[in-house]
């Protein structure tokens, strides 16, 4: 009986910007702050892109409205994501060990910081830590898988 199997690889593109700001917690830092905010960015410029296409014509007003939504997005994620980033230095240096307790409690304190920095409650700020710790470490095993 015959059979067929697919076989297949991805591998994503690997960019690196080059920002010296004489310390390797802001150097790693502002790296993931400039990647993941301009992902962010991206993402938001697409959408609205789609959102214009769909109505069917475009007026300054709407592209007002996608520049300050890519700047909003691009600035927001960015900030989480090189808070996690120096966070995760910050423990690995403390800690002395490269592992993925590291990632928890970045993650951890991650979720902590934002979701206090956006004034929820105890309970609320509690679960975002508990949450950013565990997307955190899956994301640091998912790593050591690949």
């Amino acid at each position: 009986m015959p059979y067929s199997r697919f076989s297949g690889s991805l591998t994503s593109p690997k960019v690196d910007v080059i920002i010296d700001m004489g310390n390797p917690f802001l150097n790693l830092t502002v790296d993931g702050f400039l990647k993941i905010g301009a992902v962010a960015a991206t993402r938001a410029a697409a959408e609205d892109t789609y959102h214009i296409l769909e109505k069917g014509n475009i007026s300054s007003k709407d592209f007002e409205k996608m520049l300050k939504k890519m700047c909003k997005e691009g600035a927001y994620w960015g900030t989480v994501a090189g808070l996690y980033v120096g966070t995760e230095y910050g423990v690995e240096r403390i800690r002395g060990k490269r592992d993925w307790k590291n990632a928890m409690i970045g993650g951890a304190v991650t979720g902590a910081v934002v979701s206090a920095a956006n004034n929820n409650k105890k309970d609320r700020i509690a679960m975002d830590a508990i949450t950013g710790a565990a997307v955190a470490t899956a994301a640091e095993f998912i790593n050591y898988l690949t």
